[in-house]
């Protein structure tokens, strides 16, 4: 399948493209595998079944959400109902980055037929959104790409989960084993991998900030949200753009 770009060129969608894109996001896959295992652990300590569990990874299907929400539910007390609506306020919160990146893949997927297009957001991850889009600025045109690497995270996470949550059953109390620390292990070593510099300093301490402010009157959900949100706020107001010439490519 290929659509006409309004350069000229074409947006192609081909099972090899697919292929490419499973293969090179093995590495993040794997990420998402013992990621998926931190949120099955934490969603079988606050009563979440397999299938409940399983699910909330089949359709949010975002580890720093799921954790929040888990955390947010809590022991599934009589006031669980009331708070849904506010637990939908925080997955859409952490996950308005989303927005961001559906914009950025346009003009690769904006082409392609509606169901194509919006399997393939579908399965969009942090992970392969940043390997797609280095790949688009390498030069790959063939949008099964996205698709491709996306489906390698998801199954990645989904695995994940489902083995974490089984092993939660397995291990009723993980905090003996070292189980409770694996989460707070991988988010340290995401943090270190993405630090940038001095310029992400001021940014890092609002997060930690907020987080421990929060965390001493609320959850640990919403200290997640707090941090996320002071974090992202204190980026934007110190944010300078580079100067250089204005141009069109999106990667």
């Amino acid at each position: 399948m290929a659509g006409a770009k309004a350069d000229g060129t074409q947006a192609t969608f081909t099972g090899a493209g697919f292929l490419r894109g499973a293969h090179a996001a093995q590495a993040l896959a794997a990420g998402g595998f013992v990621y998926g295992i931190a949120f099955g652990l934490v969603a079988q300590q606050v009563g979440l079944s397999l299938v409940e569990a399983a699910l909330m990874s089949v359709t949010v299907y975002s580890g720093s959400a799921q954790l929040a929400a888990a955390s947010a539910l809590g022991g599934r007390g009589s006031g669980a109902a009331a708070s849904v609506s506010a637990i939908t306020a925080m997955i859409l919160v952490l996950n308005a980055r989303y927005i961001l990146y559906g914009a950025a893949l346009r003009p690769w997927l904006g082409t392609l037929p509606a169901t194509r297009a919006y399997a393939t957001l579908f399965f969009l991850g942090d992970g392969n959104w940043l390997l797609s889009m280095k790949q688009h600025a390498a030069g790959e045109r063939d949008a099964a790409y996205v698709l491709g690497s996306g489906v390698a995270m998801f199954a990645g996470w989904l695995a994940g989960t489902v083995l974490g949550q089984a092993a939660g059953l397995i291990v009723p109390d993980p905090s003996r084993l070292g189980f409770d620390f694996l989460l707070v292990a991988f988010a340290a070593a995401m943090g270190v991998g993405m630090f940038r510099g001095r310029g992400d300093i001021a940014a890092l301490v609002a997060a930690a900030a907020a987080a421990v402010a929060v965390n001493l009157v609320a959850s640990t959900g919403w200290a997640i949200v707090a941090a996320g949100l002071a974090g992202a706020i204190t980026a934007a107001i110190r944010f300078t753009p580079r100067p250089g010439p204005v141009t069109e490519d999106f990667a």
